[in-house]
This record gives structure tokens, C-alpha cells and sequence, in this order.
């Protein structure tokens, strides 16, 4: 995808000022609109057909079920939360509802922009504390979203499929973050995020999960020298 155009809904003046000063940095983000309140948000999708929308439903004249109100008017809408942080309640009917990704207000920068280039690309972004929040409370996200579940065991992006390759090679989080462009920050978030959907909770797991489910196989990308995997039998059964 090109440039992702953006629609920033918030009832709070300050918080979308600042949206707009945050995406102003990134040349692949353009805010073709803004809502103060549900209403706002229909009409805007219907005129402007965004790739992505930046919400924070818990505000004010702003609820929930606009999301999927939306998506029914725009199926290929993407939507990513940002709130204060929340309870798992809450997390689990967002995501029912529509929502892709969920960030809290306080992330930083770069945080937010990732969230909304990973978003636009088809992949789910959920910042370090949402995270913790759907770990500590076992929630696995692919089995609680609305849509139609992959019939692989867990469903991972592509950003998370090549990082898993990458990972495989033994690289750093930062040769990483220099391989793909993005900031070590976001590495650390997919990492984590790989971790939870997988269920592990080390590096070796990631890649030795990944080579036993056939999500990467061993003979198309440079295992070989991996510290990961040296000494591990990588035959599977099909």
C-alpha cells in the first residue's frame, strides 16, 4: 500500500492536535478527516474511504459499536484503538467489535506510528501494557475476534513471519529493526506478541514452534548457522 489515509476520531481538541503533529513526520500517512463524535465517523468513512481510523471510542459521544457499524459500510476499514488503559472486558469486546490494533494514549511516537503503518499493511499492533493485559488474562486474540480464524494454529502476520526468519539467523533486535526499517521498539513489541500467540516464552521456542507447524520451513531461509537451532532435529511430520 502507498500512503494510508488516516481518519483521527477523538472528542478531545488536544488529542487530535497532537495526532495530526505525529503524522505530519511520516510522508506514508495522510489525515484526510477528523470526528468529534459518532456521526462525524459514518458520514467521513462514507466520503473520504480510509484506510485506516484512529479512535478512542471510551470518549465522549463515541462508543463501541460505531466500529462495526462502519466496517459494514467499509469492509476493508481497519480500525486501531487508542485509549487509557483498559480492563480485559473491555479489550475482548473492542476486539469482537472490529478493532485491529490497541494502543494506549501515553505510547510514544514512534509507537503510534507503527501501530498505524502495521494496521494499513493487515497486521495487528498492540503496544507493551494492552499486551500484558491480554497475556495476564489469557486471552488468545484469534479466537475472540469476529472474523474467520485461519485453520493454521495460530495466525501470524507476514511483519511477524519475517521476523520469526530473521530471528531464526540470530540477529539482534536492532539489526532487525536496521533489516525492516522499523525501530527496535516495534521489534520488541512483535517479538512479544509472537511470544504470546505462540505461547513460549524464549527466542529458541519461537523458531523451533515456527519450523514444527511448517509457519517457516527450514530448507527456503539460512537456518543452518542459527544458535537457535544448532544441535535441534528440524524434521516434521506432514
Amino acid at each position: 500500500m502507498g500512503v494510508h489515509r488516516v481518519l483521527i476520531a477523538d472528542t478531545s481538541d488536544l488529542a487530535r492536535i497532537g495526532l495530526k503533529s505525529i503524522f505530519k513526520q511520516n510522508k506514508d500517512i495522510e489525515v484526510v478527516g477528523e470526528a468529534k463524535k459518532n456521526e462525524d465517523l459514518i458520514n467521513l468513512v462514507i466520503k473520504k474511504k480510509p484506510h485506516v481510523v484512529i479512535i478512542d471510542y471510551t470518549a465522549n459521544k463515541f462508543n463501541i459499536e460505531v466500529v462495526s457499524e462502519c466496517k459494514s459500510i467499509l469492509p476493508s476499514l481497519r480500525f486501531v484503538a487508542i485509549t487509557p488503559l483498559q480492563s480485559r472486558e473491555v479489550v475482548i469486546n473492542a476486539i469482537r467489535h472490529g478493532i485491529n490494533s490497541y494502543i494506549k494514549k501515553d505510547c510514544d511516537e514512534q509507537e503510534i506510528l507503527d501501530s498505524i503503518s502495521s494496521t494499513a499493511n493487515g497486521d495487528k499492533f498492540f503496544c507493551g501494557r494492552i499486551l500484558e493485559t491480554i497475556q495476564r488474562n489469557d486471552i488468545n486474540i484469534d479466537h475472540i475476534e469476529y472474523e474467520e480464524l485461519s485453520c493454521l494454529p495460530v495466525s501470524l502476520s507476514q511483519r511477524e513471519l519475517e521476523i520469526i526468519q530473521i530471528i531464526a539467523e540470530g540477529k539482534t533486535n536492532s539489526a532487525i529493526a536496521d533489516q525492516l526499517f522499523i525501530s527496535t521498539h516495534t521489534v520488541n513489541t512483535h517479538r512479544k506478541n509472537i511470544m504470546s500467540k505462540l505461547g513460549v516464552n524464549n527466542t529458541a521456542a519461537i523458531v523451533m514452534y515456527a519450523v514444527k507447524y511448517r509457519l517457516v520451513i527450514p530448507s527456503e531461509f539460512s537456518f543452518s548457522t542459527s544458535p537457535y537451532l544448532k544441535g535441534q532435529d528440524l524434521t516434521y511430520s506432514a
